[in-house]
């Protein structure tokens, strides 16, 4: 299907998008196959006004959809497999608590109507024999101009196996969190289209998709903040010298890194604050 950008997204591209996201973040294990239970669907925010009242109803049939787009896969690797052999196919599970379906506006300022950007969840299981965390896989679609596209990355829990160099307490709309710092860089802001971050946060449009880089120099444990947002970022309350210049639309990083203490309170666009705490040894 070919949907010009400047068409609005009707509920039936939602609910093929929503299954579309599914069967792209499907993971084989070795006697079964996991769906992604979260998604995040972004609408242009006119087709989020149009297509508000019929929200609940939307959400309902894409849930059924993606029941029926299990059952379908399932008898097609059952068909397939009965072909070969008599051993049982894998099949395709779904979520023990369901499909977690939101709908939201999305805030980019390319966004067009018709865009429809999705972004989901899969928790995979621990595998405690070698020693590692739980891992996150995270898929994201999107439908923009009547292209379609779609990416996947993974992200580990710490657990008893794998260091975490530091801790971050948050709030956003999801609640309070916390989020373990494993790598030695991470970067944090709202995400968005072509935005990979690696901690998340739903909160307002004045923290950017790509707002902070945190980083630890491995040599000497010591770590460092980039701002590189347009509403700015403090440290204990100290609004701290931005990374990027902007010309017009063009964005140029300065590469300016401020020290962070090991303990501290990171304001971002004083719309969300971490409260940020290295492990020390």
């Amino acid at each position: 299907m070919t949907r010009l950008a400047t068409h609005s997204a009707t509920a039936r591209d939602i609910i093929q998008e929503l299954v579309r996201n599914m069967r792209e973040g499907l993971e084989p294990l070795q006697y079964s196959v996991l769906a992604p239970a979260i998604y995040h669907v972004y609408l242009h925010s006119g087709d989020l006004d149009r297509l508000r009242g019929l929200l609940p109803r939307i959400i309902d049939e894409a849930s059924r959809a993606l029941g029926s787009e299990l059952a379908i896969l399932n008898r097609a690797r059952l068909s397939n497999k009965l072909r070969l052999s008599r051993k049982s196919a894998p099949k395709v599970e779904a979520p023990p608590s369901g499909w977690t379906i939101d709908i939201l506006e999305n805030t980019d300022d390319e966004t067009q109507p018709g865009d429809i950007v999705i972004y989901s969840e899969l928790a995979l299981p621990s595998k405690p024999e070698y020693g590692t965390g739980s891992m996150t896989k995270r898929i994201a679609t999107s439908r923009l101009g009547g292209e379609s596209k779609s990416a996947q990355k993974y992200e580990e829990k710490p657990g008893s196996g794998q260091e975490a160099f530091a801790t971050l307490v948050y709030e956003d709309n999801k609640g309070r969190q916390s989020y373990h710092m494993t790598k030695n860089q991470i970067v944090i802001g709202r995400g968005g289209r072509d935005y990979w971050t690696d901690l998340t946060l739903e909160t307002l449009p004045d923290v950017s998709r790509e707002h902070i880089r945190l980083r630890r120099d491995p040599a000497t444990g010591k770590f460092f903040v980039k701002d590189l947002s347009r509403l700015g970022t403090t440290i204990d309350g100290r609004q701290i010298p931005s990374s990027v210049e902007y010309a017009g639309d063009e964005k140029k990083d300065k590469n300016l890194e401020v020290d962070l203490p090991a303990r501290a309170r990171i304001g971002l666009a004083d719309a969300v604050f971490l409260d940020f705490q290295a492990v020390t040894k």
